[in-house]
């Protein structure tokens, strides 16, 4: 977790409305095989990227996200939480759930297809890389 909240720290200010988020992704062995951040200007997510480059490799994997993945996506493509079920990962471990409502909710989404899910694991660094966003995100909630 550590390594992809330094990815996320690197895209800090660079992702625009979204957040940015890093993502590692390791084989069944516990080997990681792929990394990523939230792209500039916010697409494609971190995830996204991640899964493109593990491939096959990610199918009984673990990944490691700063934030929870996303239930749904404005631009009407599968979600983060979607393509992680679609991988096979096996594990999802998350920093924090997201309080924007389109994030919040895709670790119900990973727990119904029957992933294991671990929510916590350095989640005071991730609450101070994700602090403007969430007050920001507020701001904007009806």
């Amino acid at each position: 977790m550590g390594r992809a909240l330094r990815l996320a720290a690197e895209g800090y200010g660079r992702t625009g409305e979204n957040p940015s988020v890093g993502c590692v992704i390791c084989n069944r062995d516990g080997v990681a095989i792929a990394e990523a951040r939230t792209a500039d200007d916010g697409r494609p997510h971190a995830e996204e990227i991640a899964l493109e480059a593990a491939g096959e490799a990610a199918r009984g994997g673990t990944a490691y996200v700063t934030l929870e993945p996303c239930r749904e996506r404005t631009s009407g493509a599968p979600s983060c939480s979607e393509r992680l079920v679609e991988a096979g990962l096996a594990r999802i471990i998350v920093a924090i759930r997201d309080e924007h409502p389109q994030g919040a909710g895709g670790l119900d989404r990973l727990e119904g297809a029957g992933l294991a899910v671990e929510v916590g694991l350095k989640a005071r660094a991730a609450h101070a890389l994700y602090r403007d966003f969430f007050e920001h995100a507020k701001s904007g909630f009806s």
